[in-house]
């Protein structure tokens, strides 16, 4: 399997989505995060996953 990004653009824009979720949220994301907690990570990608799942929903209507 490559490491090849199937959709380039994607990286960046996944990106922003986290960090701004994570501003949201009061998460101090940055280039390095190993100073996070579990529970504040994991906040950040669980809110994500329910937004990206909102919205898909919100197409099927």
């Amino acid at each position: 399997m490559s490491n090849k990004a199937l959709i380039p653009e994607a990286k960046r824009g996944l990106a922003n989505f986290k960090n701004e979720v994570a501003g949201e949220l009061g998460v101090p994301f940055s280039d390095y995060n190993g100073d996070l907690t579990s529970k504040q990570c994991g906040s950040v990608g669980g809110e994500m996953v329910k937004r990206m799942v909102e919205e898909y929903e919100s197409h099927l209507k």
